[in-house]
C-alpha cells in the first residue's frame, strides 16, 4: 500500500491509459473539439467549457499523458492537437462487445419470431 503513495508524476503518466483518459465527459468533449481543428491554443479551447483555464489545462494534461493530445510551443502559446491513434484500443474493445450484443439481439429476435408463430 505504501508504494501507491510514492508514485511520482512520470510514473503516473506511464500508468495513464486511454480508458482512464476518456472516462471523463469533459475530456471526451475536448477530444471532440480538437477533432474538428488542426491545432488550437488553450485560450480558444477554454470558452467551450464551464470552467477556468487551469481546469481545462489539467484535463488536457491527462489527455496528453494518455498520448491522445500532443502539444507544441509557439512563442508564449501552447497549441494542442488531437492524436487519435490510441483510440484504436477503445474501438477494438467496443468491437468485441458489439459482436456479443449483436449475437444476443439476433437470438432475441429469433425467440420473438418463434413465439409469434
Amino acid at each position: 500500500m505504501k508504494e501507491i503513495w510514492w508514485i511520482n508524476m512520470s510514473q503516473a503518466a506511464q500508468i495513464r491509459d486511454v480508458f482512464d483518459a476518456i472516462a471523463d465527459p469533459t475530456r471526451r468533449r475536448l477530444i471532440h473539439l480538437l477533432s474538428n481543428v488542426d491545432e488550437m491554443p488553450l485560450h480558444e479551447i477554454t470558452p467551450h467549457f464551464p470552467m477556468g483555464r487551469t481546469a481545462v489545462s489539467k484535463h488536457l494534461t491527462i489527455l496528453k499523458e494518455a498520448s491522445l493530445v500532443h502539444d507544441r510551443k509557439v512563442g508564449r502559446e501552447t497549441l494542442y492537437k488531437l492524436h487519435a491513434a490510441p483510440l484504436k484500443e477503445v474501438e477494438d474493445w467496443v468491437a468485441f462487445y458489439k459482436k456479443y450484443w449483436s449475437n444476443n439481439m439476433m437470438r432475441l429476435g429469433q425467440l420473438l419470431e418463434e413465439e409469434n408463430e
